[in-house]
């Protein structure tokens, strides 16, 4: 059967949930197609015995306050999603137990912040001043490229903004050095690194301090009804304007005319067509889908030239005392052998996080219980490498032992006698879920020439295909779950211009 609409969006992701929100805000005629029986991906969760885990996304940065609320929270009250944040007042606790170790713990607000670092490392004052400083300029420099719409004057930026411009194209690690931070200092407020997946001496600055000034000025932002209330309360709002969602539709091709135009898509048993298609599905496999001839050469080689973003391994524990009883202290500990970010990366169980949401949100469980949620970033195959069918389970068992028994010892407790729940996901697990290469839930690795500064410059002279727009992770603004809800946004607004020779500002 044939189906028409003004708009079809590919994949009820985050950044597909916030485009069809946006288009049918905008009375556009619009059908959401999702392969699974849920809206989410990432900002999903599952059912355990009597818990509840998170799939993988569990927080946002830059969501703020009621009463001064950032970004994240505007833009999901401007999307008409009734959904609430709880804000927890510490970023994390960082462990490292091997040399130069240390155990800190930074609180969010920057006077919180800034003392929480000069308990620690107090010969910092300076260097922090400068940080501080350096944040509010990035912070103008983007105000001001948005008046601009993406044209800044560039003696404008050299001269007022010139110091915005060293952090975007240095890496994190020379301009902590260049702000004067010890050794210590750098590696603490380099902790965040993982959550973009590049280490710091590769990790371009500019990208990773607009993430942790978003921590920094309003906290971790924790859904009250974990992820899957974003996604339901976006999913609501698209039905709610007029919106279709069909569930358990797959996309199987995008069809293309004789112009090489993306003029629809087809699922098992029916063809959608529309003015325009946005793609929440990684470009990979929407080439994958596109057929023989209407790919240009120049994108198949581009993404080929890139490497995939960081997958995880993840360990859920459902345990049948409360985190108090057990003595669990922390909504969010890091812990590492290394304090250098570099070979965290390269080392077994270099680095792993785990969060237990009870500490900030103590109902997030049954009363008398808690959850601990590991995440195990996957940098590479070689994490997988000799793990076959026969031997999986085994490798999943082996795995969770392994981390439990770590985090145990580092933190003085005693969780294994009272783990009701477990299960364990792999970048297997997530490949199968999200359908992305190698599990990867971020997109494309954002590094060196693929960096995000140079991914912002290049917008609408890459994977320019008539008809198509992507939104997501693997977006211009790159990896975050936070940003893949921007990218729908951005994608959304690109295409009611087109479709109606409007922008926002006009409308207003």
């Amino acid at each position: 059967m044939r189906y028409d609409y003004d708009v079809i969006v590919v994949g009820a992701g985050n950044g597909g949930l916030a485009a069809a929100s946006k288009l049918t805000a905008a009375g556009l005629r619009v059908v959401l197609l999702e392969k699974h029986n849920l809206p989410g991906g990432v900002a999903s969760s599952f059912v355990r015995g009597r818990f509840e885990f998170e799939a993988s996304l569990h927080e946002l940065c830059d969501v703020g306050t009621k009463e001064e609320p950032l970004s994240v929270r505007r833009l999901f009250t401007d999307l008409g999603s009734k959904e609430d944040f709880i804000n927890e007042k510490n970023l994390f606790r960082t462990i490292v137990t091997g040399e130069n170790g240390y155990d800190v713990t930074l609180a969010a607000g920057w006077d919180n912040f800034r003392q929480s670092l000069l308990k620690v490392c107090p010969e910092s004052e300076k260097s922090l001043d400068r940080l501080g400083a350096l944040l509010d300029k990035t912070t103008e420099a983007l105000a001001y490229n948005d008046r601009k719409k993406g044209r800044p004057n560039k003696l404008v930026m050299l001269l007022k903004y010139g110091k915005f411009l060293i952090s975007a194209s240095h890496s994190l690690d020379d301009v902590l050095r260049s702000l004067g931070f010890s050794y210590r200092a750098r590696m603490i407020l380099e902790t965040y690194w993982s959550y973009l997946g590049v280490p710091a001496d590769e990790l371009n600055a500019f990208h990773y301090f607009e993430m942790v000034r978003g921590y920094i000025n309003g906290g971790a932002g924790i859904p009250l009804h974990k992820s899957y209330g974003l996604s339901l309360s976006l999913a609501e709002t698209i039905i709610k304007n007029g919106g279709d969602i069909r569930y358990n539709t797959e996309v199987t091709r995008f069809i293309y005319d004789e112009n090489k135009r993306v003029t629809g898509v087809c699922t098992k048993d029916d063809e959608y067509y529309a003015k325009e298609v946005i793609s929440n599905v990684i470009p990979h496999n929407v080439f994958g889908m596109s057929g023989k001839g209407n790919v240009a050469e120049k994108d198949k080689k581009l993404l080929n030239a890139r490497r995939f973003g960081l997958s995880f391994i993840c360990i859920y524990l459902g345990l049948d005392k409360s985190a108090d009883a057990l003595g669990i202290k922390d909504y969010s500990v890091f812990i590492a052998q290394n304090a250098s970010s570099r070979r965290q990366a390269e080392t077994e169980m270099g680095m792993y996080v785990v969060n237990c949401i009870n500490v900030a949100v103590p109902e997030a469980t049954p009363e008398g219980t808690c959850s601990l949620f590991f995440t195990i970033p996957v940098f590479t195959n070689k994490t997988m490498k000799g793990v076959t069918a026969d031997n999986y389970k085994k490798f999943k068992s082996d795995t969770a032992a392994a981390y439990i028994e770590n985090y145990e010892k580092v933190l003085g407790v005693n969780i294994r006698e009272h783990i009701e729940e477990i299960s364990v996901a792999t970048p297997v697990t997530f490949a199968n879920y999200f359908g992305a290469p190698n599990g990867t839930a971020y997109g494309y690795e954002l590094s060196g020439w693929d960096g995000v500064m140079a991914r912002i410059l290049s917008t609408g002279n890459e994977l320019n295909i008539k008809g198509l727009t992507f939104c997501g992770g693997h977006g211009a603004k790159g990896d975050g779950y936070g940003v893949s809800y921007v990218t729908g946004i951005e994608a959304a607004e690109a295409v009611i211009s087109r479709l109606t020779g409007k922008n926002d500002e006009e409308k207003q």
